[in-house]
This record gives structure tokens, C-alpha cells and sequence, in this order.
């Protein structure tokens, strides 16, 4: 117990005095976890709108296949990402492999059918009650969806920060595809579970206590956009 306690007073030592590595690892890790939700964010919001509001064959199975991506195995995601990045891989000539960018690939692919399929899910409940308005209005679907995104658009809010938090607490993928290199892929997850195995517990705990408080901010930015919402329009 002692040493525990000496771990996290050694760890709340390293945020107050704002330890260069701690925030490296840190800003890395919002950068390429912020990186990620963007790009997720414009692929997979037009996405759901478009599975929401259009009517195709096939759609019910995409529906189940992307509901089903929701569950991807990040260690999957990270071996499929390091082959198409590997040098002899289709996309090795870019040299993106033990990168930012090339962790930025593998949360995207993950956080993707997460933001999608939530998304497609939020603004079909809002088809179902507005469709009729909006179709007498002569909406067409590409208006239809664009107004339902804006409609609710506080739930997609909720949807990405949902998102974020997955990128945010990845390890699984970005390990493989990064290499956990100092100072260059090191991120909070790895680092942690790096400097977990190397019994440097005060830096783990302190990039752990960082994680939490993202963590807690996340849902507590979610539920007071919820909030807000109900407060404005009822």
C-alpha cells in the first residue's frame, strides 16, 4: 500500500510540474485520436444519413454488417492496417507504417462503423416521425438527409464523443501499427501498459489518472449536450 501511494503521489507530482513526456504522450494522443473522429465523423455521419433515409436492396444486410463492424477486434484492425501498410504491402510505398498517420488509419476504421451505425440509427428514428413532412415539402433524400443531420444534430454530437472515448482508450491496433516508439507513436495506452511492465508506476498512473479525467470529460461534454438539448427544444 505504501508503494502504491507513493506511485500516485509521485504520478500527481508529474501532472502538477506538467512533465515533458507526460504531456507529449498526451498531445499525441489527442491529436491522433482527434484525427481519427474527423475523418470517421465526415465518412461515416453522411453515411448513416444515407442508409437512414434511402431505401435499396441490400440495405437490411448492410445494416446487420455494419452494426456487426461496431465489434471489431482492434488487434484484427491492426494486423489488416500493417499489412496494407508494410512494404510489401499495397499502400507500403507511402512509408506510413510506425507513424501518427498510420494509427490515425486504424482508429478511423475502427471508430467508423461505431459513428455509422449510431448515426443511421438516430436519424432513421427521426425519418420515421418527420418523413412525411418533409416528403410533402418535396424534400428529395439528399435534402431529407441533410435535414435530419442538422435535426439531430445534438445526438451525433453525443454519437462522435462516443467515438472519440473508443479512439481515445484504442491499444490493441494502434501497438502494431505504431511500434509504441518514443516520442513519435507513444500514446497513452501504450505507454501505460508499457510502463506498467517496466515498473515505472508513477508515469503509468499518472497518463492512467489523465485517461480517467478524458474519460469522465467525455461523458459529462455528452450528457450536457443532451441536457441543453432537451432544455431547448423539449
Amino acid at each position: 500500500m505504501i508503494e502504491i501511494g507513493q506511485a500516485f503521489g509521485a504520478a500527481a507530482t508529474l501532472i502538477a510540474a506538467r512533465d515533458p513526456e507526460l504531456v507529449g504522450i498526451v498531445l499525441l494522443s489527442l491529436r491522433v485520436s482527434l484525427t481519427a473522429v474527423v475523418f470517421a465523423s465526415i465518412l461515416g455521419l453522411p453515411l448513416g444519413a444515407a442508409i437512414a433515409v434511402g431505401r435499396f436492396p441490400g440495405r437490411r444486410a448492410l445494416i446487420v454488417v455494419l452494426n456487426s463492424l461496431m465489434g471489431l477486434p482492434p488487434v484484427v484492425v491492426g494486423l489488416l492496417v500493417y499489412l496494407l501498410l508494410s512494404r510489401a504491402g499495397p499502400l507500403g510505398q507511402f512509408g506510413m507504417l510506425f507513424t501518427p498517420a498510420a494509427m490515425v488509419v486504424a482508429q478511423t476504421i475502427l471508430i467508423l462503423p461505431i459513428v455509422a451505425a449510431l448515426s443511421r440509427q438516430a436519424i432513421e428514428d427521426a425519418w420515421q416521425e418527420y418523413r412525411e413532412q418533409l416528403r410533402s415539402l418535396g424534400a428529395g433524400p439528399l435534402t431529407a438527409a441533410a435535414t435530419l443531420l442538422w435535426d439531430t444534430r445534438f445526438s451525433l454530437v453525443t454519437i462522435v464523443l462516443a467515438g472519440f472515448g473508443r479512439a481515445a482508450a484504442e491499444v490493441g491496433a494502434v501497438i502494431i501499427v505504431g511500434g509504441n516508439i518514443d516520442g513519435v507513436t507513444r500514446v497513452m495506452t501504450t505507454a501505460i501498459a508499457l510502463e506498467t511492465s517496466k515498473g515505472d508506476l508513477p508515469l503509468a498512473m499518472g497518463l492512467g489518472i489523465l485517461l480517467l479525467s478524458l474519460v469522465l470529460a467525455l461523458n459529462a461534454a455528452a450528457y450536457w449536450v443532451k441536457e441543453a438539448a432537451q432544455r431547448r427544444y423539449g
